[in-house]
């Protein structure tokens, strides 16, 4: 009974997307990891999700200078797929999540029991930052500059992930891309890379990058900083424009054994769609065949 005299705090966001992917991209971890934060200066490094009712969820919230971390978790009570999600916290507060389809629009609505240590107006807050930051990760994702790839690979995420980026693997699913594809530094978060290739006459080029997110065996995410050219960085100027900010991000979602990789490239210029939406599906073809037929060796 006490639990019922709470507070109810209400908060709603319109995403510009069909229910469906709204429903998936709320539930699926691998993006739960990239939008379920109040600030930049928290992250989720991991998420499980298991919808069925009586099913748990538990998503890792920690501040990125590692001094406060939490675990917001909860047991689902009701799934109605593409519509309702109602769960309950290890305090017994109450949420539910409603998705509302409007002329291929989605509105998001969350209520949840208010708690007692803060204000209701920072719950407020706190609550709609986030709901906004998931509306933002769904339209960038959907929107006119965003490109899409995925493809099955019969073998477990973590050999998918280490082929990927194992220095010698990289050279031969990429050279896709260009035969002389390769990088110069490391995959660790917050890590510089230079992604290089050379052209018809030997010139080096490429990007200067930035790991924005690695989540061994679950997500990667690239951020292109400026241009590489014949060893200098370039990260101001017009030509840098093109590419400054654009998000290259690999998802790795592993069930039975096997793993469907999806690549998300955001911010990404026209003039380079064409040219991405015919070497992609040759990489990934290519990387399949490693990740299938070969034994990862140092």
């Amino acid at each position: 009974m006490e639990n019922s005299q709470k507070p109810v705090i209400t908060v709603t966001a319109e995403v510009n997307a069909p229910v469906q992917k709204v429903w998936n991209y709320w539930n699926d971890s691998n993006h739960i990891v990239q939008w379920n934060a109040a600030s930049d200066d928290w992250h989720t490094p991991k998420a499980t999700v298991d919808l069925t009712v009586g099913g748990k969820f538990c998503s890792r919230m920690e501040s990125k200078d590692g001094k406060m971390s939490f675990d917001f978790e909860g047991i689902y009570t009701e799934i109605i797929p593409f519509e309702k999600i109602a769960y309950v916290m290890p305090d017994q507060r109450k949420v539910q999540v409603v998705f509302e389809t409007q002329n291929g629009h989605t509105r998001v609505t969350e209520s949840f029991d208010a708690e007692s240590e803060n204000s209701l107006e920072l719950q407020q807050q706190g609550w709609q930052s986030i709901l906004n930051r998931f509306k933002n990760h769904v339209e960038s994702l959907e929107s006119s500059n965003t490109l899409h790839f995925e493809i099955q690979i019969d073998a477990p995420a973590a050999k998918v992930f280490q082929t990927m980026l194992h220095k010698k693997h990289y050279n031969t699913w990429t050279a896709a891309f260009n035969p002389s594809s390769h990088f110069k530094g490391s995959w660790e978060q917050g890590s510089k890379i230079l992604f290089i290739g050379s052209d018809e006459k030997g010139k080096e080029g490429g990007m200067v990058s930035r790991i924005k997110t690695n989540i061994p065996n679950r997500l990667v995410s690239i951020e292109h900083l400026g241009l590489y050219n014949e060893g200098k960085e370039i990260l101001s100027g017009p030509e840098v424009e093109v590419w400054a900010g654009a998000i290259e991000s690999y998802l790795f979602k592993e069930s039975y054994g096997k793993t469907l990789l999806q690549i998300y490239l955001t911010n990404i210029n026209e003039e380079f769609k064409k040219h991405f939406e015919s070497m992609w599906p040759k990489a990934l073809k290519k990387l399949k065949e490693l990740c299938e037929t070969n034994t990862l060796n140092n």
